[in-house]
């Protein structure tokens, strides 16, 4: 018969190893850095941490963010920007620098857990009009070639994130799908190159922007809940986009003999302002729809199981490019202070659990002056500059500022300027036209945000926290120590 301390130990060996292995099942994030004021990298990790978010994909190698990520048990994505592929293709030597300087030196010293390296972003986007079709193959045989030399290609995978739109299907059935012809070619030289090396395929899902592409998108189709019109593809049965589309993807791979590579979904989510269809309400059905898909262990017709992804994004990024559309600043499930915008349970049966320890700037606003001229011919000028120095992408149509009045939108110009200039007096100095004021100029859902202080400002890069199985490995050792 086991004695007592053994029966111990081993539930807690058991409850270590549960506890692991719901973490590296768990779903990931993307985490993005284009924000004016960022939150230190220590305090967005442990957002990560006590959201039991254990996989993230960065567009980018930051050393600081990969320098919090260390002994973390995140697993890490590292992305490659599209404007380093040229000279990656372009020389092995380049290609080991960037390892040697952005994986080898964070997994041997830091303890980074890299799992992937992300070749590219898009990079075949129709947009691009072909920039980067002649290297984006060459940068991922040079990268892969980096690895092996490193001795870290079984543990460090490459793959290429590409957008859906490398695939196509003539009759919309997803059994009729295929990939684009103008880049098939080069799609199956990737495709083949990433089973040899036993990589995954990486596509990025987004049925918002078909819904935003098509005003004639049949919006129920975009969710979960079963209430959009049906696909029937030869008996398989499709109630929503997202299932379709990847299914779409799983086709063209097997009808090209690989109907077995890995697929990973690099971005999926919803926005939540910049449009009429980007909001809290439509958000939260679809984030937490697809985390009901998940929980519930439910794939698609092609792939059934859960989904290997990555939501998008952790936080908005209010210094991003608005060129796709004014949403793009608005994509995380929480704001650029780490804050909550909506309930949504990510697997663990809670709701989202906000940042720790996140210092603000004053309580003030800039204003437009109670005295203003609106007829001032500077105030257009003004508010122009104000809006291309800041973020004033919520004051779109359909945007959560749509319904202000004039006033209030001058108001809401010169404040964003004045919060991403740090309060400077300066910054709200428009001639005769605004003032400082210590009362909160926000109009229902419209919110006149305050600025959170620059990165070195907080101290909560100082400690580590502890996650949940440091802890557990913790218990573990107290408990083999009791018994012997």
């Amino acid at each position: 018969m086991l004695s007592k301390g053994v029966l111990v130990v081993s539930f807690v060996i058991s409850l270590l190893y549960g506890n692991l292995l719901t973490e590296v099942e768990g779903i990931g994030v993307n985490w993005g850095s284009q924000a004016s004021h960022p939150l230190p990298p220590a305090t967005v990790v442990r957002l990560l941490l006590e959201n039991g978010i254990k996989k993230v994909k960065l567009f980018e190698a930051d050393s600081e963010i990969l320098g919090a990520l260390s002994r973390s048990g995140i697993q890490v994505m590292v992305g490659i920007p599209n404007d380093l592929l040229a000279p990656i293709a372009g020389s092995v030597a380049a290609a080991e620098r960037w390892v040697s300087q952005n994986v080898s030196a964070h997994v041997s010293s830091n303890g980074v857990d890299i799992r992937y390296v992300a070749v590219g972003n898009e990079p075949f986007l129709k947009a691009f009009n072909g920039t980067f079709e002649d290297i984006t193959l060459p940068a991922l045989q040079n990268i892969q070639s980096a690895l092996i030399k490193a001795g870290l290609a079984t543990q460090v995978k490459v793959t290429v994130p590409l957008n859906a739109d490398v695939y196509q299907s003539a009759s919309n059935l997803p059994s009729d799908g295929d990939f684009r012809p103008e880049i098939r070619d080069l799609m199956l030289d990737i495709v083949k190159f990433l089973s040899d090396n036993q990589a995954p395929f990486t596509i990025n899902i987004y049925p918002f922007i078909s819904l935003y592409d098509d005003p004639n998108f049949p919006v129920e189709f975009a969710f979960f809940d079963g209430t959009g019109n049906p696909i029937n593809d030869n008996g398989r049965i499709y109630d929503n986009v997202l299932d379709a589309n990847y299914d779409t993807l799983a086709w063209s791979l097997q009808k090209n003999g690989f109907g077995n590579l890995t697929i990973i979904v690099g971005e999926v989510g919803w926005p939540t302002d910049g449009d009429k269809n980007a909001n809290m309400q439509y958000a939260r059905r679809y984030n937490q729809g697809f985390m009901n898909r998940q929980k519930a262990g439910k794939g698609t017709p092609m792939r059934p199981g859960p989904m290997d992804a990555y939501l998008f994004s952790l936080l908005d990024e209010d210094a991003k490019s608005i060129q796709p559309g004014t949403f793009e600043r608005h994509w995380g499930i929480f704001y650029v202070d780490g804050q909550p915008k909506y309930p949504l349970s990510l697997g663990n049966g809670n709701g989202l659990i906000p940042a720790k320890d996140v210092h603000y700037m004053a309580k003030k606003w800039c204003i437009l002056a109670p005295a203003a001229n609106l007829q001032d011919p500077q105030l257009g000028p003004s508010v122009t500059y104000a809006c291309d120095h800041a973020d004033c992408t919520s004051l779109g149509y359909g945007s959560s500022c749509g319904n202000l009045n004039l006033a209030q939108n001058i108001s809401y110009a010169f404040n964003s300027y004045y919060q991403v200039s740090n309060q400077l007096d300066s910054a709200c100095k428009f001639p005769g036209l605004s003032v400082v004021s210590t009362r909160d100029p926000s109009v229902g859902s419209c919110k006149f945000k305050i600025m959170i202080k620059d990165s070195d400002a907080s101290e909560a890069s100082v400690m580590r926290p502890l996650t949940r199985s440091m802890a557990l490995m913790l218990l573990f050792w107290m408990c083999l120590y009791i018994v012997l």
